[in-house]
């Protein structure tokens, strides 16, 4: 089985073809096709590549399944004997995708 290494919004992510994965948000819409250029590594039956830092000419390919929000976390803050308290909510945006195919 084939995996690569890809580093997307800040993040790196292993990923194997067949993988749903959720990735901070990308400005393109569900149905779409992306293509991941920056790869670290893929590693397969045969051996390992390793990038320094990317490997050149290794990408990924990947459709867009949806975009949508994580759950609700509440942030509180209080300071005690002031009568301050403030309750915010936050909801993260995510990006749903299906790894296609590892071209290395």
């Amino acid at each position: 089985m084939k995996h690569a290494i890809i580093e997307t919004g800040g993040k790196q992510y292993r990923v194997a073809e067949g993988d749903v994965i959720f990735i901070e948000k990308l400005n393109v819409e569900g149905g779409d096709a992306v293509t991941f250029d920056r790869v670290l590594a893929v590693i397969d039956e045969n051996g390992s590549k390793f990038g320094s830092p990317l490997l050149e000419g290794a990408t990924v390919a990947a459709s867009v399944v949806k975009n949508g929000k994580g759950p609700k976390i509440r942030v509180y803050k209080m300071k005690p004997k002031k009568g301050y308290r403030l309750t915010k909510g936050h909801r993260q945006p995510y990006t749903q995708v299906q790894i296609g195919a590892i071209n290395a």
